[in-house]
């Protein structure tokens, strides 16, 4: 009987177990997993939602090769995603920003629908098994473990990446380069902001809709959405979607507090209250305009007091504030890391396989998802990549081994 190892199994791996066992009922799929159970990253996107995929899903939002990540997606869309996941159990739901989760919300479900696909499918799971060493064979590979050695005719690495902290990895990548395979350096990508915190610690706790923009050795970005303050600096959707740029040099961030309105927008708003309620404490001049303890810290920033009455503040901090307001800038002083991060930049070079996601180098040696130099925005393009890029796999294997008969 032939047989194929997966090293890893979260979504990538789990994805095209199944897959592949649908395609070659007659071989031996056997998956290693270092965990005491499958899925456990998967189980947490979301925000224990699990995002599956995203009704738009277009080049511009994948980064590294993402060239190669819509080859793959192009064949294996929302519409076939959709197939796959209906076959195993789970029906989609699409909600904000033409985001797509299962119907019961709950990451969890998912992984547990895979699960009981892979058992179905006479998939073999051997769980708390590292896997140390991969080794190419005159007839095959020999997969080192720590609970022995195995032989099999093809392996997949869909390892993932080194973001997640003790849910990453970053055996795929050197298992990779022992074979040859030129490694893109790695970054935390979809990750926290750290930034100067003098005046970030004011703001703890606080959330409001916004627009970010990073600026960086690496380029521009600007997002728009709910921007929270935390101890550190600051995180909300925006602020992950434009951390990928986030280089640790020299980067600023600027924060548009009040993106519907325009600069002068706002300092004449701030101009009529001061006409209207000057005898009213300075601590009120932001009531029913804006956050109020975000306004004061912005008043205190651009030198007004707090301590004042409203009709005492004057044009020139009233000016300042409204470009406080528009342009809120912090230094960059790093990110969450990978330890917080949701996905890895960089990684395996993709240009080193083929379309198939079989290996240039090496026959019979496949790489998938995460451990390949592809990220997505936030959205579900992660996860949708992992899903196409092991159903290409999963086409490959088969044909490659019906070669080897």
């Amino acid at each position: 009987m032939q047989k194929i190892a997966v090293i890893g199994g979260g979504a990538a791996g789990l994805s095209f177990s199944v897959m592949a066992k649908r395609l070659s009922p007659n071989v031996e799929i056997t998956i290693f997993e270092k965990a005491d159970r499958v899925g456990k990253k998967l189980a947490t996107t979301g925000n224990g939602r699990c995002n599956i995929t995203n009704e738009h899903l277009s080049k511009e939002h994948y980064h590294g090769d993402s060239d190669f990540a819509i080859n793959a997606i192009n064949k294996f869309g929302v519409s076939e995603s959709k197939e796959f996941f209906e076959s195993i159990g789970v029906i989609f739901a699409i909600l904000e920003d033409d985001k797509i989760y299962p119907l019961s919300l709950q990451a969890a479900s998912v992984t547990d629908a895979l699960r009981f696909a892979l058992d179905e499918a006479g998939v073999m799971l051997c769980l708390n098994t590292a896997v140390t060493d991969v080794k190419k064979a005159d007839n095959g590979f020999i997969v080192f473990t720590d609970n022995g050695r195995y032989n099999f005719d093809g392996v997949v690495i869909a390892t993932g990446g080194k973001a997640g902290g003790k849910l990453g990895s970053d055996d795929g990548y050197r298992f990779l380069k022992q074979f040859g395979h030129k490694i893109i350096d790695l970054s935390p990508a979809i990750v926290q902001l750290k930034t100067e915190t003098d005046v970030i610690r004011q703001l703890k706790g606080i959330k409001v809709k916004g627009a970010v923009t990073l600026f960086s050795s690496l380029g521009v970005r600007k997002e728009f959405g709910e921007i929270l303050f935390c101890d550190y600096g600051i995180s909300g959707p925006p602020v992950l979607q434009v951390s990928r740029l986030a280089s640790g040099e020299n980067d600023l961030v600027s924060l548009d507090l009040l993106p519907q309105m325009t600069e002068d927008e706002i300092y004449s708003e701030l101009l009529r209250r001061t006409n209207l309620f000057n005898n009213r404490p300075a601590t009120e001049l932001f009531a029913g305009f804006m956050n109020k303890r975000l306004g004061q810290v912005l008043l205190k920033i651009s030198g007004g007091s707090i301590n004042s009455t409203i009709g005492e503040i004057d044009d020139k901090i009233l000016k300042k504030t409204a470009q406080n307001i528009k342009n809120f800038t912090l230094k960059v002083t790093g990110t969450g890391g990978f330890q917080n991060a949701q996905v890895t930049a960089g990684g395996a070079k993709p240009e080193q396989f083929f379309d198939n996601m079989m290996s240039k180098k090496v026959k019979g040696l496949f790489a998938i998802g995460e451990v390949l130099d592809v990220d997505g925005d936030c959205g579900g393009f992660n996860l949708a990549f992992a899903w196409a890029s092991a159903n290409a796999a999963a086409k490959a294997v088969t044909d490659y081994l019906k070669g080897l008969k």
